[in-house]
């Protein structure tokens, strides 16, 4: 299992101010992913961060549509990224984690993106998902700033 944080620079923000600069980075890296053909799961802390991203992704990059669903939509087998707060029904090969805590569910996948955002909080709760990790074994790979 591979974990990538990518840290955010401290001026980062989006296009537009009601989205978090981590989560503008999460669209850009998931559909870097669908490009690649990648299944993809995004995990949310609740219900409404996950309607929140859902609404976004429609709007995220309109010339390069991410087929997306959130649970109980969809196709059969799902659309090829699924947003939840929840743990997902499909298999998937990159988790991408928006939430503050590491899922149990996270070893299911080959690959994890997590987040350092300049907020004080939220990277404090990245160095506990960072320690939670190498408890389990893993080293997580700093991505540079972007």
């Amino acid at each position: 299992m591979q974990v990538r944080f990518y840290q955010l620079a401290e001026d980062s923000q989006a296009p537009q101010p009601d989205i978090p600069a981590h989560w503008h980075l999460a669209c850009q890296l998931c559909a870097e992913a669908y490009r690649q053909q990648q299944r993809i799961f995004i995990l949310t802390d609740n219900e409404q961060d996950a309607h929140a991203l859902d609404e976004w992704l429609w709007q995220f990059e309109p010339e390069r549509f991410i087929p997306h669903n959130l649970p109980g939509e969809g196709p059969a087998r799902g659309a090829p990224v699924e947003i939840s707060w929840q743990a997902p029904r499909q298999q998937r090969q990159l988790l991408i984690n928006l939430s503050r805590n590491v899922p149990d569910f996270a070893r299911r996948f080959a690959q994890v993106i997590e987040f350092v955002p300049a907020d004080e909080q939220l990277k404090a709760d990245a160095r506990t998902r960072y320690k939670h990790y190498r408890q389990l074994g893993i080293t997580p790979e700093m991505m540079p700033t972007r």
